[in-house]
Parts: C-alpha cells; sequence; structure tokens
C-alpha cells in the first residue's frame, strides 16, 4: 500500500449530497463529488489489512485494496483495469449499490468510518469515460449464438461476458429500452439514464444486438440460438388485497417511477393517465428502497405531503446490528437522500382498508400493531395494538417488494439469471448472477 497508515490521519469524507432546497425541483443526481486530491486522499485510508473482508462481502468479488491503491498513487487507468476486471458496469455499482463491501470493511468495525469504496468506484469510471480508458473489445468469433431475454443488469452482464467470449449474442426486451429496472425502476435522481446508454453505446459496438418491444413467450423461446438465458427479472409487484383496492388514486410503485422516467425520456401520456403526486398527500406502503423512491419522486411532482408506513419494526438506529455483526450486512435504520427531503415514517403499522369518496381514495385506516415470538418458531406472529386510525390520504403507492417468479420447464439448455432465479435482490447481485449464468453457459456450450 502506498500509505497503510492514512487510515489514521485522514477521516472519511463524503461527497454529500446538492442542498434541498436546489435538487427537489429537478430531477438530476442529487450526489456530489469530490475533487481529485479529496479522492485520492480518500483511496488512502484502505490500510492493509491483511484479509480485506471486502472482498467477501461484494457478490462481484470487487478487490478495492488494489483499485483504491492504484487510485491513491494517481495511476487512473490502472485503477479502472483493475476495477473493470471483476465488475462489468462500475458506473451503475457506483451510484446505486449498498456498498456491502464498505459494511465488512474492518474500518468499519473499528472506527465506523469505512473507506469510501462506492464513491471510489464512481470517480475512477468516470474519470475512465473522460480520458477515454474505457477500450472498444472486438471479440474473435466461436461462432455459437445466444438469446438473453431480458436486458435488466443480470441479462445486460450475462450478454457482456458471452460476447467477450466470442459467442454472438442478441438481448431481447419486452420494453422499448434496456436497463430493467436501471432505466423504469430507480429515478433519475440517482441513476441519470444518460450512464445506461452510454454503456449500451458500447455494447453495441461491440456486437451485442438488441431487440426492443419484444415480449418473449417462455414457453416458446425463438428459435435458432444454441442456448438462451432467461434474465426477465421479477415482474409481479406483490399488491395489497384489502377492503377499497379497487379506488382511485391506489398504485403500485413502479406505475409512478416507471412512468416519471418515461415522460423525462420524452413520452407523452393523456391527463387520465398520469401518476402524479402534484398537490396531494401521499402515503407511501412499503419501507424499503422502492418506498424511498417514491417519496423523492413524489417530492419532485409536488406533492402535499408524504407519509411512508412499514409493516415490521423500526430498525435498530446506530451503525451496529447486534443480530448481524461484522462483517454481515447490518440491518440498521437507513435514511435517504428522499427522507432527508421530507417524510412522515412509521412503523409497526397494518393497512386495514381503504377509504374513499365517489370511487376516489380519501383515506387509509390503518392500525399500530406488535409482533411476538410465534411458539412453533417462524415469523413472529401479529398482534393488535392500539385503535384503528385513519391517515389523510389522496395516493397511495404501494411498494411492497415483488413476487418471485415460477418458470415452466426448460431444455437443459436454457439458464435463469438474476431476479428471475432468485427473487428480487440488489442490482450487484443480479451482475453476479449473469456472470456467472454465462460461465455455466460457456461451459455447457463448450463440451
Amino acid at each position: 500500500m502506498g500509505n497503510p497508515k492514512a487510515f489514521l490521519t485522514t477521516p472519511r469524507k463524503e461527497a454529500g449530497y446538492r442542498p434541498i432546497h436546489d435538487r427537489i425541483h429537478d430531477f438530476g443526481e442529487v450526489e456530489q463529488t469530490l475533487n481529485s486530491n479529496d479522492r485520492r486522499l480518500q483511496a488512502s485510508r484502505c490500510m492493509d489489512c491483511g484479509v480485506p473482508f471486502c472482498h467477501w462481502a461484494c457478490p462481484l468479488g470487487n478487490k478495492p485494496p488494489e483499485w483504491n491503491d492504484a487510485l491513491y498513487k494517481g495511476d487512473w487507468k490502472l485503477a479502472y483495469k483493475l476495477l473493470n476486471s471483476t465488475n462489468p458496469f462500475p458506473e451503475f455499482t457506483g451510484r446505486i449499490c449498498p456498498a456491502l463491501c464498505e459494511k465488512a470493511c474492518i474500518l468499519n468495525l473499528t472506527e465506523h468510518e469505512p473507506t469510501t469504496n462506492r464513491e471510489d468506484e464512481a470517480a475512477i469510471t468516470e474519470h475512465a469515460f473522460e480520458e477515454d480508458y474505457v477500450d472498444v473489445v472486438t471479440p474473435v468469433r466461436n461462432g455459437k449464438r445466444v438469446a438473453v431475454i431480458g436486458a435488466g443488469p443480470a441479462g445486460l452482464a450475462a450478454a457482456n461476458e458471452l460476447n467477450h467470449l466470442g459467442y454472438l449474442v442478441t438481448v431481447y426486451d419486452a420494453r422499448e429500452n434496456a436497463g430493467g429496472l436501471l432505466r423504469y425502476g430507480i429515478p433519475n435522481f440517482k441513476l441519470n439514464k444518460s450512464i445506461i446508454d452510454r454503456r449500451l453505446a458500447l455494447l453495441e459496438k461491440e456486437g451485442i444486438v438488441f431487440k426492443y418491444n419484444q415480449p418473449i413467450d417462455l414457453k416458446a423461446l425463438p428459435e435458432g440460438y444454441d442456448a438462451y438465458i432467461v434474465a426477465t427479472g421479477t415482474p409481479e409487484a406483490r399488491d395489497l388485497t384489502v377492503p377499497g383496492r379497487e379506488l382511485r388514486g391506489i398504485y403500485l410503485a413502479l406505475d409512478m417511477l416507471a412512468q416519471q422516467n418515461r415522460v423525462l425520456a420524452g413520452m407523452e401520456f393523456k391527463k387520465d393517465e398520469l401518476v402524479n403526486a402534484k398537490g396531494k398527500d401521499v402515503l407511501v406502503i412499503g419501507g424499503g428502497d422502492t418506498g424511498s423512491d417514491c417519496i423523492g419522486t413524489a417530492h419532485r411532482q409536488g406533492c402535499k405531503s408524504v407519509t411512508q408506513i412499514e409493516i415490521m419494526p423500526k430498525p435498530v438506529e446506530g451503525p451496529v446490528d447486534p443480530q448481524n455483526p461484522w462483517p454481515n450486512w447490518p440491518r440498521t435504520l437507513k435514511t435517504t437522500s428522499s427522507h432527508e427531503e421530507g417524510c412522515t415514517r412509521r412503523w409497526n403499522i397494518n393497512t386495514l382498508e381503504f377509504i374513499g369518496k365517489d370511487g376516489k381514495l380519501t383515506g387509509v385506516k390503518v392500525q399500530e400493531i406488535d409482533w411476538k415470538p410465534n411458539p412453533e418458531g417462524g415469523r413472529p406472529l401479529m398482534v393488535e395494538k392500539g385503535k384503528p386510525e385513519i391517515i389523510k390520504a389522496d395516493m397511495v403507492l404501494l411498494a411492497m417488494g415483488f413476487l418471485k417468479p415460477s418458470h415452466p420447464q426448460y431444455a437443459s439448455n436454457v439458464f435463469v439469471a438474476g431476479d428471475a432465479a432468485s427473487g428480487a435482490s440488489l442490482v450487484v447481485r443480479a451482475m453476479a448472477s449473469g456472470i456467472k449464468t454465462a460461465a455455466n453457459v460457456d461451459k455447457f456450450l463448450s463440451k
């Protein structure tokens, strides 16, 4: 390491977010960047720890000590080469990954100030594109063809890997563009879609063929390919079937998020088709990242107020989770940039009924609950606590996750990757699954 004791003298410094009064009026990325000198100083904090648990925590097997050292020494080109050797799309994970590596960093154990791996990753990648370090690969073709069904992070990672191995890869997607949840789920204020377009242009130069607006029947896959990868994600969101669900004003989270991203891309919708929070009291049901994205989007659309409720208990506050000690991921309270913009947050709240007038939502009847241990083991038992109450709302966004899809019986040359195989998870895990599945395809076709 260039400076193995830098962590003793250099505190963790994050780039932070744009001021709230500025960022809530547009969909530009909220995260700022450090200057190159500060970024190199942050990279120097990656200590000579002997056994770096960041490797273990990262689904992609990234090696932060190696590329942080190169960054600290000013060799940005080497830093990108090392980073890209394990991560095909570091410009995505550098923006939206929850940074499992940072939670497993030894500096997180000792000081609760881990190395800024995610921000370093983003900075290295942007520098690589600016300085033209990102080379176009010209693969030597092996004559075999592979179809990838689904152009989300798993499908793109699999296609990229197979293409570099020499396969002729065609990617099919039911939507009008590639990216999956990167494009149609994650808001622009977290990931500007020009970042996806930049990578897609590179993949196309390298020979990958994309076919859009092509919904594929998984029981009748397109002919002419030696193997197939199904990477269709988790298309079915978890719904909430309580009385009043038919009222106008109740939407699945992606109804709003996907439409808003399409609007920003130039697509037009009729007034009665718009899912817009302007002037409305918004209730978000679901306490995860998708719910947080709904909060930030509602603010930018001009909502009157926003409340988020979650049926599970409030997570532990502070850096340490006794139930999941280091180096495991701590299930602690997470406050996102969207929460900072204004939101009433409540936990242990069960939804009983949607209330409306003349077919339109006016409020939601909820009840505070508690959880007690299940004497038979397994999921705790929900018990009522307190009296039912009504939360005023004329828009509800259901952000309760996605259902794991079922699949037909496939032929031996069909492989399943990403969320389509595991159920909803992180983008970085989907990418890792895509790479692993590509390796399995290569092994199968090489026999």
